[in-house]
This record gives C-alpha cells, sequence and structure tokens, in this order.
C-alpha cells in the first residue's frame, strides 16, 4: 500500500505537474545524446552517413509497482538538397497501464547553413509535427480516498472522490530546434550546441477539474559540449544540457570518454550527473556502425526517503548506414550530445 500511494503521488505530481505540484510532465533520458530527435529537430539527420535508426528504453523507480516504463523509436536520413527528414515515436507508460503518454511525430532540418572558411561551420535548423496523446485508468489508481477505517485497510469497492476531469486528451504537437557544429575535420576541438523547443502548440491539459484554462507548458531544452581529441585514439567529449518546463527545470552535466580498441571498435566510458537528483555512470560500445549504451542513475535526491530504492535503468541502440564512399579525412558531422 504504501509503494502505491507513493507511486501516485509521485505519477500525478509529474503528469499533472503543471497544474498540481509544478513539476516536469515530459518524459526525460540519461542519455539525452542518444536519442537527437527527442533532443532537438535540427539534429534531424545530422549524420556521417545516408540513414540512422535509434532506439531507447528507460525503466525508471521499477521497485515502485512497475514504476515509469519508457521505449522510444527514431529514424532519420539525409538528402542531396540539404533537407533531412527524420520520424520519432515515444511512448511511456506508469503503474501497470495507470498512465500512459504518446507522442509521435515527423520531423524536417535544414541544413544548407555553413559559414567559416572551407563551410566547416555549420548550422541545422529544424522543424517538427504530429500528435500527442495522454491517458489515465482510473480502476488502477489507489488512493486515501479507498481507505476503511473501520477494517485498516484498503477497500477498493470505495470509489475515489478524487476523479480526473477527463481520462485522456489528443492534440496537434509541434517544436522547433537549431544545431550549430564545428564539423572541421583534423582539429583539436569540435565545438557543438542547440536550443530546442517542444510543445509550441501548448495542448490544453484538461485532467484537472475546476474551470481554469490548463495548458501543457513548453519544453526548452539548451545543450551543448566539445569532443575534445586528445590522440588518435581517444577522445573526450563534455557536454552540459538546461531544461525547463513550465515551473521545473532540469540540469545536467557530465562527460564520456570514447577508447579505440580497434579499427572498427571503440568503448565509451563516463557519466552524467542530473543536479539535485541522480548520478548517471554510462558504458558503450562503438562497433562498425552500432552504438550500443547502458546508464544507470542513482537517485541522490529526497525522492529515495519518500519511494526507497528510486534508482533506473537505461539503454540505448543507434544503427547509421553509412556511405558508399567516404574521405580519408572523415569530418566531425555527428555530435553524440
Amino acid at each position: 500500500m504504501k509503494k502505491n500511494s507513493s507511486l501516485l503521488i509521485l505519477l500525478l505530481s509529474a503528469v499533472l505537474g503543471s497544474t498540481a505540484a509544478k513539476a516536469q510532465t515530459d518524459p526525460h533520458f540519461s542519455q539525452y545524446y542518444a536519442y537527437p530527435l527527442w533532443l532537438n529537430p535540427g539534429l534531424t539527420g545530422a549524420i556521417d552517413g545516408d540513414y540512422r535508426v535509434t532506439g531507447i528504453y528507460r525503466n525508471q523507480w521499477n521497485n515502485i509497482n512497475n514504476g515509469f516504463a519508457t521505449p522510444g523509436v527514431s529514424a532519420d536520413m539525409t538528402t542531396s538538397k540539404n533537407i533531412n527528414l527524420g520520424v520519432n515515436l515515444l511512448n511511456q507508460s506508469a503503474a501497470g497501464g495507470a498512465y500512459n503518454y504518446l507522442n509521435g511525430y515527423v520531423s524536417v532540418a535544414y541544413t544548407g547553413v555553413r559559414f567559416g572558411k572551407e563551410g566547416n561551420h555549420r548550422l541545422s535548423i529544424g522543424i517538427s509535427g504530429g500528435v500527442i496523446n495522454r491517458k489515465f485508468n482510473p480502476s488502477k489508481f489507489q488512493s486515501g480516498a479507498q481507505w476503511d477505517a473501520v477494517t485498516n485497510s484498503l477497500n477498493l469497492n470505495i470509489p475515489m472522490t478524487d476523479v480526473l476531469a477527463k481520462n485522456s486528451a489528443m492534440a496537434f504537437d509541434a517544436g522547433a530546434g537549431v544545431m550549430y557544429f564545428d564539423a572541421t575535420p583534423g582539429k583539436k576541438v569540435n565545438v557543438f550546441a542547440g536550443f530546442s523547443a517542444f510543445h509550441l502548440t501548448q495542448p490544453s491539459d484538461p485532467f484537472i477539474s475546476g474551470g481554469e484554462d490548463q495548458k501543457l507548458p513548453v519544453r526548452y531544452t539548451l545543450h551543448g559540449g566539445a569532443k575534445i581529441n586528445l590522440s588518435e585514439t581517444v577522445s573526450l567529449t563534455p557536454n552540459l544540457l538546461y531544461m525547463k518546463q513550465g515551473a521545473a527545470e532540469e540540469k545536467m552535466a557530465g562527460a564520456y570518454v570514447q577508447l579505440r580498441a580497434t579499427e572498427s571498435t571503440d568503448f565509451l566510458v563516463g557519466g552524467n550527473y542530473r543536479f539535485k537528483d541522480a548520478l548517471s555512470p554510462y558504458v558503450g560500445v562503438y562497433h562498425k556502425n552500432m552504438v550500443l549504451g547502458v546508464s544507470y542513475d542513482v537517485n541522490t535526491s529526497d525522492l529515495s526517503k519518500v519511494a526507497g530504492n528510486a534508482n533506473s535503468f537505461e539503454i540505448s541502440l543507434t544503427f547509421t548506414g553509412r556511405k558508399s564512399v567516404k574521405t580519408d579525412a572523415v569530418p566531425f558531422v555527428c555530435p553524440r550530445l
């Protein structure tokens, strides 16, 4: 009962945060750099190849009655006209289906803005459009109103008094973003930075009754970093992320080291720290055209006092279809952070 009640409180705080607890309403990822179309539509087609397919899965707070499960998949491709195309699908469920968040959209990015001596400084501008659907299943909720003081136990026959005004809502959703990166080959340091905004249409948030017109807040994201080539076989990539949605903020900082093991295999080791929330160590392997990454969030906030072992696990897999012909010095064209 304690874990179920804890999850209900956390769930409502998370998904109704714009109206109830001022908490972030969107899913988040520690490996945000491995899920580019969710991070920034300006990253659509920012690859050294013809196409890219990415899958990611996050299991959050599984110790608390199934917690949050969030799979996502995206695919994007380049064209010869400086127009890149992509599609992204994300689905989050919680508490065994008590809540579901589905967001699907297509994205388009223009990559023809290039400057510098040889045009290696690049600017990519992207937009996205699709649908967002959020759904509650009240039959799976357990609340304090169902606590029977006579038997001192939970009685599911007692109706919930805190019924939602609406159980589901679907709406058009739009986003935009811009990405800058230095693709100069052979440099010691290649810098990259981006800005994106999702939910620009601010879909209605009709779940809490009261007559006040509630909106899903815009999610703003600033992200950036640099790839530092320490040697021919070792590079260091520090990264930063700042995300704001309504009154909620998320700040992350970290880095990973890329070590070349063989001609076709690199190892990745590093981690991120989400301020006042979690430490997330990361390991990965880059083999030929595939990148596999695994991270584990160790909670450092007061949440663990409420929910016990509130840690999270995340895994990502990216496949890139390479161009048939590559130059001797391949430009740094795909910022992973």
